[in-house]
């Protein structure tokens, strides 16, 4: 049984980022602001033959995903990074929310529920988009640093499809312990499936979901 506190039960809401709060992936308008134009479609050149093969779905997401983070990013300072993140959170995001998204996100606040995001977008700029929204804990793809730089692998698993179940159950259990929240969930892609699975109440793509 959930439980309760005052009378009222927990409550936990998470938030797939890319298309659900967002209007559209998120990922690639920021390496644009942070390479500029030509040097980011010098990087999708490198990386056509593993994004081409994960299009025809011959190779996976994160092995994809793993290359095309590699190139764009191995050898960039923190500071580079930071200064570049800090200008995409306070001046593109604001145009990327999703009313609806948005709209539900605020509802849960304003009712004390805790909210996550959980996307498979990276850390480069997620915990300040979760600053931004004041939400609860950020579950993201982390990527690697080392003696100041950007290494461009991948510091945790792509938090995608099954790796978002098992992020959200880790955070579940480290903030609530024996207890059991209801969990909402929101999600836009069959990447989202396993998480809203795991929730009492899922929406996919605005609408009421049903496994």
């Amino acid at each position: 049984m959930p439980e309760a506190v005052n009378g009222k039960p927990l409550v936990v809401a998470a938030f797939d980022f890319d298309g659900t709060l967002t209007w559209r992936d998120t990922l690639l308008p920021f390496l644009r602001r942070l390479l500029g134009t030509p040097t980011l479609l010098w990087v999708l050149l490198m990386c056509s033959p593993w994004l081409i093969a994960y299009a025809l779905r011959l190779t996976s997401n994160h092995r994809a995903k793993a290359v095309l983070l590699q190139a764009s990013l191995a050898g960039r300072t923190v500071d580079e990074v930071k200064r570049c993140a800090q200008a995409f959170v306070r001046e593109y995001l604001p145009l990327q929310w999703r009313p609806w998204a948005m709209h539900q996100l605020v509802q849960h606040q304003q009712q004390g529920h805790r909210c996550v995001l959980i996307s498979a977008s990276t850390s480069l700029y997620m915990h300040l988009a979760g600053q931004s929204l004041g939400v609860d804990a950020v579950l993201c793809t982390e990527m690697e640093v080392a003696d100041g730089r950007y290494t461009g692998r991948m510091a945790t698993a792509n938090c995608h499809g099954e790796e978002k179940v098992r992020r959200l159950q880790a955070w579940l259990a480290t903030e609530f312990d024996a207890s059991q929240p209801v969990l909402h969930a929101y999600g836009d892609t069959s990447g989202d499936r396993p998480m809203l699975r795991l929730a009492s109440v899922a929406w996919y793509r605005e609408k009421p979901w049903r496994a």
